[in-house]
């Protein structure tokens, strides 16, 4: 068993104890695993835990459910999964089984998942509350709504059955949105990693390279540096492509004279990472992406500044609006007086996309974004331990006939990962070269084909 096995374990252990202590008294939690998906015929994708699942537990089989009980005075964890299987361990993996699974992840109590339907109603008698996400899977519904039919049959005999059902989603997410100093040394790693992805696609760029080609490379050190697989499609897209927002083709052939978007993360230990570079095919940017860049970059710069304890989280987007706007007006793209053209919304014609979103275990992770409920809800403030991507860009439509003809077809997007600390943030993404000329002398590195 390695380190890092046992501390997520630990991890998820004082996560579900804090769990606890939050639900109500007399509930019951149900949270199943995911589940493999078919992609063709009788082959399944890549296996990818639930997010909820695994922050709670640190398990990473499917076919599994954990159930938090709260009563009066005590509590009980218990994990539902495969049972160890001589056949199926042969051909698919060796499986932990119920057993070992109460030490590993250090809970009560362990069954086979063949006898969740035996348990579960005696786990929910006499409880008030359910904690269960109801309308995301008409199988785990039915299941449910059956257990809770159990109890109820069981009235005569002075068992209670719950009578109210509630989503424990927002408590978890909360939860989540806050990383702990474990949960931000892994997405440093995931960062850390993507970097250096990025540097790499930037050397393998020139022309007639294709864009696969490129995300080839990125995947190579996604996997060589230990990550297990992209948190996201990759997006890599050359020239006009660039103004597809989540282009995601990657057939193209790069042509000198054109800007590169890649935007592309890895998932290291189930934290994702998040990064847009844009860069041009030749190794200089045109008088033309640098005056556009210049503007995303200035944008960028300052909304990573706005981020800090106590700030609203959507005074990054404000900042990051105004500059692109003002930028746009100077180089002649907008016409009018910026704020006018910020309040009717004109700048969308260019830049159509929020500048930020949660980052954690999914790469737009979860976490509310506004705070004080639905008829007074405001911007939440930052505060330490989140993550947030800063990610403003600017598209010229190849169609867009109102710009001139030199604009057209140039999409720039600049993306970073950055952590709130106590005393402002971090970026956790500054291993690639960010700047005009710090891109243009890695380029100038590059080794001739």
């Amino acid at each position: 068993m390695t380190k890092e096995s046992v501390n997520r374990y630990e991890l998820a252990a004082k996560r579900r104890n804090a769990l606890l202590r939050k639900m109500k008294k007399n509930s019951v939690a149900i949270l199943p695993a995911a589940t493999l998906k078919t992609r063709s015929n009788d082959t399944e994708y890549n296996f990818r835990q639930d997010s909820d699942f695994y922050y709670l537990t640190g398990f990473t089989e499917d076919n599994a459910v954990l159930v938090l009980k709260r009563g009066d005075k005590d509590t009980q964890t218990i994990l539902f999964c495969q049972p160890k299987d001589k056949t199926k361990e042969l051909w698919t993996g060796i499986l932990t089984g119920p057993k070992k699974a109460v030490a590993l992840l250090n809970i009560d109590s362990a069954y086979s998942v063949t006898e969740i339907d035996s348990q579960l109603p005696e786990l929910l008698a006499d409880s008030d509350l359910i904690y269960y996400r109801t309308g995301l899977d008409s199988h785990w519904d039915k299941q449910v709504n059956g257990w809770v039919n159990q109890v109820r049959r069981l009235a005569r005999q002075g068992v209670q059955a719950p009578s109210q059902f509630a989503h424990i989603d927002p408590i978890i997410h909360e939860m989540r949105l806050i990383k702990s100093a474990d949960e931000i040394a892994l997405m440093q790693k995931a960062a850390d990693i993507s970097a250096r992805a990025h540097c790499r696609a930037m050397l393998a760029s020139r022309a007639g390279v294709t864009e696969y080609q490129l995300e080839a490379e990125l995947q190579h050190e996604f996997l060589h540096s230990g990550a297990s697989a992209p948190a996201y499609s990759s997006i890599v897209a050359s020239g006009a492509n660039a103004c597809i927002l989540h282009y995601i083709e990657n057939r193209a052939t790069l042509r000198n004279g054109d800007l590169v978007l890649i935007d592309a993360g890895c998932e290291y230990e189930h934290y994702a990472a998040d990064i847009t570079r844009t860069y041009p095919v030749s190794g200089r940017f045109s008088k033309e992406q640098s005056a556009l860049y210049e503007i995303v970059l200035k944008a960028q710069l300052a909304a990573i500044d706005a981020i800090k304890p106590g700030n609203p989280a959507d005074q990054p987007h404000q900042v990051a609006t105004r500059i692109i706007t003002e930028g746009l007006v100077e180089l002649g793209l907008l016409k009018g007086k910026p704020a006018t053209l910020i309040q009717e919304g004109a700048y969308r014609d260019f830049f159509m996309h929020g500048t930020g979103h949660w980052l954690g275990i999914d790469v737009h992770d979860v976490g509310a974004y506004k705070t004080g409920g639905k008829n007074n809800a405001t911007s939440r403030p930052f505060q330490p331990g989140m993550v947030t991507t800063i990610e403003p860009g600017i598209y010229v439509a190849p169609d867009n006939r109102k710009v001139a003809k030199k604009w057209r077809g140039i999409g720039i997007r600049i993306e970073d990962d950055v952590l709130v600390t106590r005393s402002g943030n971090r970026v956790l993404t500054d291993g690639v070269p960010k700047t005009i000329s710090e891109i243009e002398a890695l380029m100038a590195t590059r080794q001739e084909s």
